[in-house]
């Protein structure tokens, strides 16, 4: 039979809601799958003898951090299953000098670009950077997590680092993430295959929401090869930030949206790029006008 937390450890599990909620958004990118984390972290606690439970805060981040783990290499071993982030998550706003209140909406979408960095790193990379640099959790619990000693695990939060310093995300998008977008452009229109592969990177993970779901291609040749999908006939573009990072939305010619496409570059390559073509998910995003 399950039992029932008791009141203290209810109320102190109630303090730390919101702060593991975070954890999990921050680990996967996904509102959803962050209430369904702290809801089986609950579960866990409701079936543990309470006076095995030394330190509940240390208890409930480990747990966390190993469920939201576990959801991360389920999405790796099976990528046509991941999303990534959610589309209603996506801030879309002109690539030119904003309004104030534009301005405000690139404000909030700070975290939202942090979490496409995060999309380059590998499951343990993610949740050692997470935890120990937005969290502050020692190398040590991140190590009882991962399986790895606190060197190790200090070792992959360092290699993590060095990515997402990379990304140079901190500064904006800057004049080499808009050339890097041009140019694929400019080559996708123009089917030119090697120079595709030029600004690709040879991991570059596409992920492209549809009316009948997600589909997720892997790898530069595989991505180049279907690059003409961005030269159908469009009525209108022009180029956007999406959370913050360098993108391109199109219209159709009776001026319904199209597409919304965003970049993740990384020293000087694309590693990453999310499309969204699904009229629903469309409809749900705050869009810019035509320009």
């Amino acid at each position: 039979m399950t039992a029932h937390p008791s009141g203290l450890v209810t109320e102190a599990f109630e303090a730390q809601r919101d702060r593991l909620r975070a954890l999990a958004y921050r680990v996967l990118g996904s509102h959803a799958d962050a209430e369904d984390v702290v809801q089986e972290a609950w579960m866990r606690l409701a079936r543990q003898d309470e006076t095995t439970i030394g330190n509940l805060v240390g208890w409930l981040t480990t747990v966390v951090g190993r469920i939201s783990l576990d959801l991360l290499r389920s999405r790796q071993a099976h990528p046509e299953t991941a999303y990534g982030h959610e589309s209603a998550d996506l801030v879309v706003t002109p690539a030119d000098d904003p309004a104030p209140d534009e301005q405000v909406a690139l404000a909030d979408s700070v975290g939202l670009a942090l979490l496409v960095v995060l999309d380059s790193l590998t499951p343990s990379e993610r949740l050692a950077f997470v935890l120990h640099d937005m969290f502050a959790v020692s190398f040590h619990e991140i190590g009882q997590i991962l399986g790895k000693s606190a060197d190790a695990t200090k070792m992959i939060a360092s290699r993590a680092r060095r990515k997402v310093r990379a990304t140079d995300r901190s500064a904006g998008p800057g004049r080499e993430h808009q050339e890097v977008v041009q140019a694929f452009r400019a080559a996708a229109l123009g089917g030119d295959f090697e120079a595709l592969l030029r600004v690709l990177d040879p991991n570059v993970k596409l992920t492209v929401d549809t009316p009948d779901g997600v589909v997720v291609t892997l790898g530069a040749t595989e991505v180049a090869a279907g690059a003409r999908m961005f030269s159908g006939e469009v009525a209108r573009h022009r180029p956007v930030l999406v959370n913050g990072i360098p993108g391109h939305m199109s219209w159709r010619p009776d001026g319904t949206p199209l597409s919304v496409i965003a970049f993740t570059v990384t020293e000087g390559r694309i590693t990453g790029i999310h499309i969204v073509v699904d009229p629903a998910k469309l409809a749900s995003i705050h869009l810019p006008a035509q320009a």
